[in-house]
């Protein structure tokens, strides 16, 4: 059947299997809009801001392991989408951003709302295609999808010109190839064994478990090699929700802002059982400094990332799943008592977790209440920004549920927070989605509260307002001389602005009435906004100085002095 390339584009999509999609129309992507009027199936989410369109697409495809879909309109709207599509590239998640461009006889006159959104989106993406006819877009679509999903997974970006978008030509959909035997190969499995050795001979081994455990559904795998071996699990950032954080085994997330103990576990390991994470910055320190005495298994999906940054001495390049089940038979069975009893030991002598005494509230406060509201729910969900709430989160939120926990860690966007928990709260409509949220990231996409009402995503909002851009102010205090400069970040009333949106809200300045809010907000059928007014200066501990190793870790001096 003839077909023209924007309803080829819808079919396309149907074919992939999307339901949803993230966009905000314009001038070059209006032939897309206007195919959209016959396909009912696909929902389209009306976001305020392309870069919003990108987020909610990351926060989508992590809860529903399906690629996440963005569409925006020529040059600015796809640039605008720019951050979001990095944002999913550093973290390893599926995406595919469709983007409108000029006509093809005006593509290089610098033409109205004209960009090459190909060259730029090239280091943010795994592949850009340009389709400059629409006989090759259902081919073009389908590759995108391959691409973004196998191997680790990534965004892709594909332009269309407008007349693309009206061109007529038989559309037919490529027959799926077939999928190649997953099976490993000798060299892995080799290399399977080796570990296995490794970590039978080991005395003092820690699993460090990242997001490749999560994007590959790993979690009973990883859960059966900690308790087959008695291996104490650390998480990263990225990581968390890959393993119950209430499990004994579990220690939490390491690195610059880890808990104290999870620094010192890494530093005295003789084995280091590195799982689905890149030994980033933020997790090694001084990489010189990093896990002096241990020997390092790494399993990565893909090869660059393995030996990259520390020297590995058993590569594993795979995927997370099918490599640990491999793996899982060929380990011993034991307890390892006297090195889980040394582990203890750093937790009740460096409590990590206490919270310090204030007047004010306290954010650590906050989040132990939330953390009992989310014990009761099996399926809840948090959505972080990024900054000093983040920090916090990931450090007193004990999720146990799998993929329960969303935030930007390797590009560490601000005003990740709204968006991605709209596109979570799609993906996963029955559970109930937290968006933790700071004040300086929060006024970056605030605009997307009309979404959540919109649509009615009933997304829960703990909004920290310490009326500063906290993380860098901590920062500017400890490491530069106390010079607070361009910090100071004061808002709107947030209820009032809330209530403006049709969100009810409420303003939270005592301990005392933190409880009764947060159940208030869960209770509630639909959006609802709570602002804490938190402590202006508290800043986040433990904390790795710049330039130090894990072994330097910083504690919080007035809990510190109490412990001791």
């Amino acid at each position: 059947m003839k077909l023209k390339g924007s309803e080829i584009i819808c079919e396309s999509l149907l074919r992939e299997g999307v339901d949803v999609l993230f966009g905000h129309p314009g001038g070059a992507i209006l032939p897309f809009y206007d195919a959209l009027w016959a396909y009912p199936q696909l929902r389209h989410i009306l976001v305020r801001h392309e870069q919003s369109a990108a987020h909610a697409a990351d926060g989508y495809a992590r809860m529903s392991g399906k690629p996440g879909v963005c569409v925006a309109t020529s040059g600015p709207g796809a640039t605008n989408l720019v951050t979001g599509i990095m944002g999913a590239k550093a973290d390893s998640v599926p995406l595919v951003a469709i983007t409108g461009q000029v006509a093809r006889a005006a593509m290089g006159t610098e033409a109205f709302q004209e960009c090459d959104i190909c060259s730029i989106a090239a280091v943010c993406t795994k592949r850009t295609y340009l389709v400059l006819s629409a006989a090759d877009l259902a081919r073009t679509i389908q590759d995108a999808f391959r691409v973004a999903q196998e191997g680790r997974p990534g965004p892709v970006l594909i332009d269309v010109p407008r007349d693309v978008q009206l061109e007529e030509v038989e559309f037919e959909y490529p027959e799926r190839p077939a999928a190649a035997e997953a099976g490993l190969s000798d060299e892995v499995l080799a290399n399977v064994q080796k570990a296995a050795d490794l970590i039978n001979e080991a005395e003092r081994p820690v699993i460090i478990a990242g997001h490749g455990i999560v994007n590959s559904r790993a979690f009973d795998e990883l859960r059966g090699l900690a308790e087959r071996t008695g291996i104490p699990v650390i998480n990263t950032l990225l990581g968390l929700g890959g393993f119950p954080r209430n499990h004994p085994q579990s220690l939490g997330m390491l690195g610059m802002h880890g808990m104290y103990w999870c620094n010192m576990v890494v530093d005295q390991a003789d084995v280091l059982i590195g799982l689905g994470m890149r030994f980033d910055d933020r997790v090694t320190g001084r990489v010189s400094g990093f896990a002096p005495h241990a020997r390092i298994i790494h399993l990565d999906i893909e090869a660059t990332q393995v030996g990259r940054t520390v020297p590995v001495e058993v590569p594993l390049v795979g995927d997370a799943k099918p490599v640990l089940q491999a793996l899982l038979p060929l380990v011993r069975r034991v307890e390892r008592p006297e090195w889980m009893a040394s582990v203890n030991r750093l937790r009740e002598q460096h409590p990590s977790l206490a919270i310090p005494s204030s007047d004010a509230l306290l954010p650590q406060q906050v989040l132990t209440s939330m953390n009992e509201v989310i014990q009761n729910d099996d399926d809840a969900v948090v959505v972080t920004g990024v900054g000093q709430h983040q920090m916090w989160a990931a450090q007193y939120l004990f999720l146990n549920q799998p993929n329960s926990f969303v935030t930007s860690g390797g590009l560490g966007a601000m005003g990740f927070e709204v968006p991605a928990a709209l596109g979570a709260q799609m993906a996963r409509p029955g559970s109930t989605v937290w968006s933790v949220a700071g004040d300086g990231g929060f006024q970056m996409t605030l605009q997307e509260l009309v979404t959540a009402v919109e649509e009615k995503l009933p997304v829960k909002i703990a909004l920290f307002n310490n009326g500063y851009l906290g993380m860098v102010r901590q920062w500017q205090e400890m490491f530069f001389d106390g010079h607070i400069k361009e910090v100071p970040m004061p808002g709107p009333n947030y209820v009032k602005l809330a209530e403006a949106y049709g969100i009810p809200a409420l303003r939270v300045e005592h301990q005392e009435d933190v409880a009764a809010a947060l159940q208030q907000a869960q209770d509630y059928d639909g959006p609802f906004l709570i602002e804490f007014v938190v402590e202006r200066e508290t800043n986040v501990f433990p904390m790795v100085p710049p330039g130090g190793s894990l072994a330097d870790t910083m504690e919080d001096p007035r809990t510190a002095a109490a412990a001791r």
